[in-house]
């Protein structure tokens, strides 16, 4: 964006947010599952195995297909990827409200997860294209706020409100799948308007080139895989998963053991996602403003650390010690969201060309810790009638992020 006009940083802020809302409305049809997964179950005669399978089928979709989806982002360019991946899932899931079985409820999901790795890795790399280097944090925190927003809209509104208005999820499921189409048309008729009628802008990214033959894709991510700064990035990529899935999925079970009623419980799951949404706002920003990225992001696994050791080591929980230990966890958890997504922007080596493949190696490892943290902590409560380990492991996690920053040397 050096030297861009005023018009230019326009299309730039408006670019961001369309598809701030394409990706609130992504969150909105992958949650809307989860939100109505009774109704769901009861109506298509599913297993308890196979509505839980169908649940994590997307997050699943990212471990085999996340580092090829960033290679082709790299390729097209974020624009197009943004708007054909948003179009995808929109399609598949109006195709969801008219499934009658589970093998194409599963097939729809995968094709939506599919869909769903377009704005994931394309849009860090719409944000290294739009803006320099020392406003990714922050602008990658803008668009994060649609995946807060989506995701809470599943949960609040479907069931109560939207579900019932329209007549149950299946009329639902068409509609927000046609209003997702709708953003995606909108993006692809806007940028491909101002490719070929303004010209080459600053602000319409367009693809960095590079062939798809084998030897180029290879050679790619061998160049991204083998960087060692983004190796300790993936590590901090899959402690982020395994820490927020782990315990977004099993905090108000918890919190009810540790003697709080279910309504306090579940009001204490909510906040921590309310401050997950705090730290992504705020401590980006910072690490820009500091160009203090890596202390940022060992600050993240402190909080989460310490956090979930006090909740593992306090006798008697009060509001007091729910809002300290958990709302540091959720704020170091949100900033994390944001800083494995932009700081590979700023790693030599890697910066704008080769932005979709970098996030796309963070994420297909990472989803892997976010698949195994809700499963290892059941698991080992099985084995031991408590939480305890489980939450030894998070708050080990924490640790493992300060760690993994000590030998980064291409991060400030």
């Amino acid at each position: 964006m050096t030297g861009s006009t005023h018009p230019s940083r326009r299309r730039a802020y408006l670019l961001l947010f369309v598809g701030t809302v394409g990706y609130g409305c992504f969150l909105f049809v992958w949650f809307s599952i989860a939100a109505f997964l009774t109704p769901i179950t009861n109506q298509l005669g599913l297993s308890n195995t196979a509505a839980g399978f169908l649940n994590g089928a997307v997050p699943l979709t990212y471990v085999p297909f996340a580092l090829l989806s960033g290679l082709v982002i790299d390729r097209v360019g974020a624009s197009r990827a943004i708007g054909v991946g948003l179009l995808v899932v929109g399609i598949a899931h109006i195709g969801r409200g008219l499934a009658t079985s589970f093998p194409t409820m599963l097939a729809l999901t995968v094709l939506l997860g599919l869909g769903g790795t377009g704005l994931t890795f394309g849009l860090p790399k719409l944000v290294s294209e739009l803006f320099p280097p020392e406003q990714s944090g922050a602008m990658s925190s803008a668009y994060l706020v649609g995946l807060y927003a989506g995701t809470a809209a599943a949960f609040s509104l479907n069931r109560a409100f939207l579900g019932p208005a329209l007549g149950g999820w299946r009329p639902l499921f068409v509609a927000s799948g046609l209003v997702t189409a709708a953003v995606a048309l909108v993006w692809l008729a806007m940028t491909y308007g101002w490719r070929h009628v303004a010209g080459t802008n600053a602000a319409e990214p367009s693809a960095d080139g590079g062939s798809f033959s084998l030897e180029s894709l290879l050679a790619d991510a061998r160049r991204v895989g083998t960087h060692r700064d983004l190796q300790l990035l993936v590590v901090v990529g899959v402690m982020y998963l395994f820490a927020t899935h782990g315990l977004q999925g099993w905090l108000t079970v918890i919190l009810e053991r540790r003697g709080l009623a279910t309504t306090t419980a579940a009001t204490a799951t909510s906040g921590l996602i309310v401050a997950q949404l705090v730290g992504t706002v705020v401590l980006p920003p910072v690490s820009d403003y500091l160009a203090r990225r890596r202390a940022v992001i060992a600050a993240c696994g402190v909080m989460i650390a310490g956090g979930t050791a006090s909740v593992l080591l306090l006798g008697q929980l009060t509001l007091g010690t729910i809002v300290v230990t958990l709302g540091s966890v959720g704020v170091g958890i949100g900033g994390l969201a944001t800083l494995v997504r932009s700081v590979p922007l700023n790693i030599d080596g890697i910066e704008s060309r080769h932005a979709g493949t970098a996030v796309g190696l963070v994420f297909m490892f990472g989803e892997i810790g976010g698949f195994t943290g809700p499963f290892v902590i059941g698991t080992l409560e099985d084995l031991t009638g408590s939480f305890d380990p489980g939450l030894v492991l998070v708050s080990t996690a924490g640790l493992v992020v300060v760690l993994a920053t000590i030998p980064m040397r291409s991060v400030q």
